[in-house]
């Protein structure tokens, strides 16, 4: 027996060290230990993935979560096994379809109606390099869900989270959103040969630029806006990318993507970490990469492009502009054109 101590051993050691390596790597847990027992948190695309975790963890730190899915039999089955894993009787599936504009404000009109107070806002949802797909209004489907769908609740949403003392907006981008470029002449690759990466890479663009001018507009509201990179997660996000099935990634790449990749619940560190940090109180128009503050692409930077996109897209979703109490700008009203 005493033959397999050292082995052994020394096997527990390598696997400890690669483990601390991998968490080193990709991030770690969110160092803060902060809860937030009275506050309402909205979680898009939470039955699964990166939202689920996201949901799990803040359901563990005493919030009130509504997981708002598109596929209500993922997210009610999820939901129970969050409040079995947590013993939380607050957490809630609510329909959501960032495909349709209609869903977006029945949705965003049922919380207004039903809750008192809308503390965290994390729109984690997203569609990564389908085909040439169009939601039910006719934009895009990267375009329409990544940005405009999430666009459209959080502005019906800014009134609710005004109204408490302080609230948090998380808008999951990508480092993918370093390769974007936004074509304000053909938004909906209606007139060039469509290319689904450079699409995807758009609207995580436009996740970033919306949270620079978001945080602009909520200046001296109590409300903050940050957009963040998780990291690459090992989740069904990829699923049309075609990495799942490829015998050359799982074999050759599979120890350096263990490596690189995060599970769903380390992806998840990044949002919970913007959303309870007691150290980011105030902090807005920001760009994380995990969990430190970086710099975001140039293209992310520009403030005439971050304007031209916001109004783009009120007019898109149907909102219209109305003199701002803050500083005399102007923010998009829940009220349809």
């Amino acid at each position: 027996m005493k033959a397999y101590l050292v082995p052994l051993s020394v096997l527990g050691t390598f696997v400890g060290g690669a483990v601390l390596l991998k968490d080193n790597v990709t991030g770690g847990t969110c160092p803060s230990k902060a809860t937030i027992k009275g506050k309402t948190v909205v979680v898009t695309g939470a039955n699964t993935g990166i939202g689920k975790e996201t949901a799990l963890e803040l359901a563990k730190r005493g919030g009130r979560i509504i997981m708002a899915c598109r596929d209500m039999g993922k997210c009610e089955a999820a939901a129970k096994e969050i409040r079995g894993e947590t013993l939380s009787h607050s957490v809630y599936a609510r329909y959501l379809d960032l495909a349709s504009l209609k869903s977006v404000r029945e949705f965003a009109e049922r919380i207004n109606q039903e809750e008192e107070r809308v503390d965290i806002l994390i729109n984690n949802a997203a569609v990564m390099r389908c085909p040439y797909w169009k939601t039910e209004d006719g934009f895009e489907m990267q375009f329409g869900v990544n940005h405009l769908g999430h666009f459209l609740l959080t502005n019906l949403l800014l009134e609710k989270m005004k109204a408490s003392e302080s609230a948090r907006i998380i808008n999951v981008s990508s480092l993918a959103h370093v390769a974007g470029t936004v074509d304000f002449d053909d938004l909906n690759w209606e007139k060039k040969k469509f290319n689904t990466k450079a699409a995807y890479c758009q609207s995580k663009l436009a996740n970033v630029l919306f949270s620079r001018e978001l945080a602009r507009r909520l200046e001296g509201t109590g409300v903050t806006a940050n957009s963040l990179h998780p990291g690459v997660a090992n989740t069904d996000l990829g699923r049309h990318t075609g990495m799942h099935n490829s015998m050359f990634s799982s074999a050759v790449l599979g120890p350096l993507f263990w490596l690189l990749v995060k599970s769903p619940r380390l992806a998840a560190q990044p949002s919970v970490y913007l959303a309870v940090a007691e150290e980011l109180e105030g902090v807005s128009g920001k760009y994380f990469d995990s969990m430190r503050e970086k710099e975001p692409a140039p293209q992310a930077q520009d403030e005439e492009v971050a304007k031209r996109l916001w109004v783009t897209s009120a007019q898109l979703v149907g909102l219209e502009e109305t003199p701002s109490r803050s500083r005399g700008g102007k923010t998009a009203s829940a009220k349809q054109k």
